[in-house]
């Protein structure tokens, strides 16, 4: 039981911390916002997370993978709600103290939103399902073991990712309109070469 949890935890690990449109925009909105200000979004991500892992043990996933079509709407919704998050963190306006207005700052339901339109989460979803079940004796069983510890790694990865862009954060001075739209396009060009991978 203790290596398959080990394999499970690793491949977890290694499929929702690597860097994807949820991941890399909880690093922007730390960035952005610092990570107090990002526990909202935060929490609308792993919500998010948790309705596509019920999707994926419900066979969202194989719905996917027999109908690309579906898969590419999906995308395609997805890919839009990113650029409208991404462009809520480059024009949120920066005020005089050089915080940067709640007002603009994604929040619960955009985090929920982008994480139920990712694609890369039912895929991991699908292989962690596939490959990395608990051996317990029900198969109820083994899913909801399984989902309790990948979302266990999903906090755990998610909360890095917003702390290292709080951290990113200090070592930049309060960016102006241009440097924001200078980070704003190299986000989007960061997402565009990961979504090709």
């Amino acid at each position: 039981m203790t290596e398959a949890i080990i394999a499970l935890t690793i491949a977890a690990t290694m499929l929702l911390g690597s860097p994807g449109p949820a991941t890399l925009s909880l690093a922007a909105v730390g960035a952005t916002f610092g990570v107090y200000k990002g526990l909202h979004y935060l929490a609308g991500i792993l919500l998010g997370l948790t309705c596509a892992m019920t999707g994926a043990v419900f066979g969202v996933a194989t719905i996917f993978v027999q109908w690309p079509q579906a898969k590419l709407v999906v995308q395609v919704l997805g890919a839009i709600y990113l650029f409208y998050i991404a462009f809520k963190i480059a024009t949120a306006p920066v005020l005089m103290n050089g915080e940067y207005s709640n007002e603009d700052m994604p929040g619960f339901r955009d985090g929920f939103v982008l994480n139920l339109l990712n694609p890369k989460a039912y895929a991991a979803f699908f292989v962690l399902f596939s490959q990395f079940l608990l051996p317990f004796e029900t198969t109820p069983a083994q899913y909801f073991a399984a989902s309790l510890v990948i979302f266990v790694v999903a906090i755990v990865v998610d909360c890095i990712w917003l702390v290292i862009g709080s951290a990113i954060r200090s070592f930049f001075p309060i960016p102006g309109r241009h440097e924001q739209r200078v980070c704003y396009l190299a986000y989007q060009l960061l997402l565009r070469q990961r979504g090709h991978c």
